[in-house]
């Protein structure tokens, strides 16, 4: 496996990611912001943040495939919410899970929470973006 997973001593344990990836692959896959599309374009989980998590993880998961990748693999993850508040922070976690369940996988890289104003479209309420390393 190119990538490692930690949580250094003396840096916080997060449950929902690692602190840090230490990747020691030579290709490397970066994967899209994905939104909650289904195949046929259509959105899914119009106005639930839950539903859209946890569809955009289970697109992001589609999209490693392709490359030939897992959520193993994965480096660095990236997720736009929009209008974020720490109070929807249940809702994030709510899909995180519910994507775990699906993919059969609890994806758990390094990851950053960026707060915006707006996406794409408007029925998009969160985005997320993946880099993965691969031996």
């Amino acid at each position: 496996m190119a990538i490692k997973l930690m949580n250094p001593d003396g840096m916080p344990t997060v449950d929902v990611y690692h602190q840090v990836a230490v990747a020691s692959g030579t290709r490397t896959v970066h994967i899209a912001g994905q939104v909650a599309w289904a195949a046929d374009g259509s959105t899914v989980g119009e106005g639930d943040l839950a539903a859209q998590v946890a569809r955009c993880y289970v697109n992001v998961g589609t999209a490693l495939a392709g490359a030939g990748a897992t959520f193993d693999d994965v480096a660095k993850m990236t997720v736009y919410v929009v209008d974020w508040t720490p109070d929807k922070m249940p809702q994030l976690v709510d899909g995180l899970s519910r994507a775990a369940a699906e993919l059969g996988a609890a994806p758990a890289p390094p990851a950053t929470l960026i707060g915006v104003a707006a996406l794409a479209a408007p029925q998009f309420l969160v985005e997320v973006e993946a880099v993965a390393v691969l031996d």
